[in-house]
């Protein structure tokens, strides 16, 4: 018989007291608990490997090892099959609008910058990489071989990806973090943390970048002064083509991600209608990029 999330974590044996389980919210591939036992507070995070997203749990534990040995994410303590036990951080999750805060942006910046520069000091052994346009290539594998009711739009969707492919070079490659959404910032009024290293590999920088701006809906001059503060110099009309291609790419790449999910996901959330907004989003920024 399968054990209870709230049963997997009394048996772990590595408690000091009795136990205060409570479920928190958010998290579109995992389930996540806080556990109180008297003597401290932890976050324990259940996911298996998800192949058809091309999750490794054993990569997301290596990435979160090294980015707290990096100082930007939180202690992982404890680990077992399909499970993370991490420090609890008593913070505030970032929400859209305070991305868009000039104050926040600016203090995000080289968080993400030392993620880029400083996890690949700390991580041990192999470590994957996230070439975006290969998992859009694959996800429409994926959705071919499970019937998907997509599959009159893959063609286009796979022709818009060449095109963006083309345009986002030459490339530069970094340790993304590769899923930048609001949700995994977290302010504990000192400093900013960055957590949920899923997706976590080598990358293009203009990856993340395209990425937080397409997830927050940053307006155009907070595009300028992110990609301006990133590389510590006045924007080029060539970067600002190579990071919209990019930014289109995340945005594909999120559609495709939840047309898979319909599909494949067990988690109850509304991909459907997920599905819908990013395409409309992606639509709408693809017709901007063949403006520029």
């Amino acid at each position: 018989m399968m054990q209870s999330p709230e049963d997997r974590i009394r048996s772990l044996g590595i408690w000091s007291g009795p136990l205060k389980i409570e479920p928190l919210s958010g998290g579109m591939t995992n389930r996540n608990y806080r556990v109180r036992d008297g003597a401290r507070t932890v976050a324990v995070r259940f996911g298996e490997d998800i192949p058809v997203h091309m999750i490794s749990r054993a990569n997301e534990r290596a990435a979160g090892e090294a980015a707290h040995a990096a100082g930007i994410s939180p202690a992982i303590i404890h680990h077992a099959p399909g499970l993370l036990v991490m420090d609890y951080i008593e913070a505030r999750t970032f929400a859209p609008e305070d991305i868009n805060d000039p104050a926040n942006l600016s203090r995000i910046i080289p968080l993400i910058r030392r993620c880029h520069t400083e996890i690949p000091k700390y991580f041990r052994g192999p470590a994957m990489i996230f070439w975006v346009f290969q998992v859009i290539r694959d996800y429409a594998n994926t959705l071919v071989e499970g019937g998907s009711p997509y599959l009159p739009e893959l063609e286009m969707l796979l022709g818009r990806a060449e095109q963006l492919e083309a345009a986002a070079g030459p490339y530069t490659i970094a340790f993304g973090h590769n899923d930048l959404l609001a949700a995994n910032f977290m302010d504990d009024g000192k400093r900013l943390w960055l957590i949920d290293w899923d997706y976590a590999g080598f990358n293009s920088p203009l990856f993340d970048l395209g990425g937080l701006a397409s997830n927050n809906s940053l307006p155009v001059a907070k595009e300028h002064m992110l990609l301006e503060a990133y590389f510590e110099q006045p924007l080029s009309d060539m970067v600002w083509r190579r990071y919209q291609a990019m930014k289109c790419a995340s945005l594909l790449r999120e559609t495709m991600w939840s047309m898979v999910s319909e599909i494949h996901s067990t988690i109850g959330f509304d991909y459907k209608s997920y599905t819908t907004e990013n395409r409309t989003r992606f639509n709408r920024a693809f017709d901007a990029f063949k403006d520029i």
